[in-house]
């Protein structure tokens, strides 16, 4: 049996598991961290938040315009929360607390579940997503620390 490539990357994140959590659940918000440069929007009927076995629709583009629905596929509260769409594979966001505005963020691409592995050898998907994943932890990064200094000095 052929295995399809995966990704992963991980990175300290000046946040709380909480306030990112809820970044990552809240997919009109998506754009803001994905470094991919394809999300561009959420389709009609999307939920505002995500919850276990939501459905929701992105508008992406990938040279041209396309639109996709995922399903949630894991849900912990806080700590974990992954989904996929028709193609199988599944992008995935874990969460490990450092300390109360820390946190240790890993993101996957986990194409173990993808229906068809040969086509995601032929897009190089596993060194593509490698990039994409590294940016947008960075961009989650940037987004805390942006997150920061927006708040009025207490």
């Amino acid at each position: 049996m052929l295995t399809a490539p995966s990704a992963e990357a991980s990175r300290l994140i000046p946040a709380a598991a909480t306030d990112i959590f809820e970044l990552l659940a809240s997919p009109r918000q998506h754009a803001l961290i994905d470094g991919s440069g394809q999300v561009r929007g959420v389709q009609e009927r999307t939920p505002e938040r995500l919850s276990a076995g939501s459905r929701f629709g992105m508008e992406m583009r990938w040279g041209v315009p396309y639109k996709i629905l995922n399903e949630v596929v894991e849900f912990e509260e806080g700590r974990r929360i992954a989904w996929r769409h028709f193609g199988g594979h599944v992008w995935r966001y874990l969460l490990v607390p450092v300390d109360p505005t820390s946190t240790e963020v890993t993101e996957q691409f986990d194409a173990g579940p993808s229906h068809a592995p040969v086509v995601l050898r032929l897009l190089r998907a596993s060194s593509r997503n490698q990039r994409a994943i590294e940016q947008t932890l960075i961009r989650l990064e940037d987004w805390a620390r942006r997150r920061d200094t927006d708040r009025p000095a207490g």
